[in-house]
């Protein structure tokens, strides 16, 4: 480790001689020529160090290295971003980012570009109109990004996408089957015939689906799932009931389907309207799953903990985010990468699904 006592160094890699000094004042982050002093080399060479230049001797690159490390220098990056003329900064143009699934998305991206080296900044379109998609999409770009994630579950988001000319690499979050060489997504269909499967498989032949909301893509591939399982299965199917993805929802969706009561089991198109339903049947005096059986989708972290457990749908957030970045930076910078597509859902089984009270 280098000394940080206060010495006279001579420096023959700039050919100037110059004072080394002590840790920088208290409250003040180190600077780069914080960095040069202490390793007794010009600011210039640190930067070399800093963007990995070939002609830096391995000697003199540890000690720079060792000098950052003990005082816990970090990069500036729009520093960084002058010299090198790259941002390493990838771009999430987002709508929804509230909702669990989006949510979970730009979390998983964001780890990943970490782990790559890169920084992470989102734009949250607060509706769908053209208007704010172009404004969202001017902001990422001149904050100088490389590349641009797009987790917008609403059909009318890529729509306006499609007019707008993106001139970056892209990786769009969808399962449309719009533009494939760019898009990764979770197989919302398999998952919701995995959920409606074991349903049947259970012996329930009057399943009720609670759906998302129509403009959702997720939604829709969700109940297009259920209906494909049901056709296959040559189960007689109800019209799904539309939702809007919250408890509150699901709890009176719930109330008013028991007063016929014509079901035996449920899937709901997401944990937080399938814990609405588990309220309401409780309320309604029935047991689950002995009355009723419910299983949810997303497997949110609360899930496991509800009563009892939920049986649900996991989407594999931290593999998609992985993926994606995998993806983004083989366009980026130019090499292989894993190739677009989809990730297939699990199915847990906990404890509100069982076969039905005949």
């Amino acid at each position: 480790m280098v000394s940080l006592a206060c010495v006279t160094v001579n420096m023959p890699y700039c050919g100037i001689e110059e004072p080394v000094t002590q840790e920088p004042p208290r409250g003040r982050a180190p600077s780069i020529r914080d960095v040069a002093r202490l390793a007794g080399v010009s600011h210039q060479t640190v930067s070399r160090v800093l963007n990995q230049h070939p002609s830096i001797r391995p000697e003199t690159k540890q000690r720079v290295l060792d000098v950052m490390d003990e005082l816990q220098y970090k990069p500036n990056r729009a520093a960084r971003a002058l010299v090198t003329s790259r941002s390493h900064t990838l771009g999430i143009l987002s709508a929804s980012s509230t909702q669990y699934g989006p949510a979970s998305s730009i979390a998983a991206i964001e780890a990943a570009a970490r782990e790559a080296g890169y920084w992470v900044t989102t734009a949250n379109i607060e509706s769908g109109d053209a208007r704010s998609i172009a404004d969202g999409l001017a902001h990422l770009v001149a904050q100088g990004i490389e590349g641009l994630v797009v987790i917008a579950p609403q059909v009318r988001v890529f729509d306006t996408l499609a007019q707008l000319s993106i001139d970056l690499p892209y990786v769009s979050l969808q399962s449309t089957g719009r533009d494939p060489d760019h898009a990764l997504s979770v197989d919302q269909i398999a998952g919701a015939r995995l959920a409606t499967r074991h349903l049947i498989e259970l012996g329930h032949r009057n399943i009720y689906h609670l759906a998302g909301p129509q403009d959702w893509i997720e939604a829709e591939a969700r109940m297009r799932g259920f209906l494909d399982e049901m056709s296959a299965q040559d189960v007689p199917t109800t019209a799904p009931i539309l939702g809007d993805w919250t408890a509150d929802f699901g709890y009176y969706a719930g109330r008013e389907l028991l007063t016929v009561r014509d079901f035996t089991a449920i899937f709901a198109s997401n944990d937080q309207m399938a814990l609405g339903l588990m309220h309401a049947v409780r309320d309604a005096g029935l047991e689950i799953p002995r009355d009723v059986s419910i299983i949810g989708f997303d497997d949110i972290p609360e899930a496991a903990h509800f009563w009892p457990p939920l049986t649900t749908v996991r989407q594999d957030f931290a593999e998609l985010g992985r993926r994606c970045v995998a993806l983004l930076l083989g366009d980026i910078e130019e090499t292989s990468a894993e190739q677009a597509g989809t990730i297939v859902p699990e199915l847990l089984v906990r404890g509100t699904t069982g076969a039905p009270a005949f």
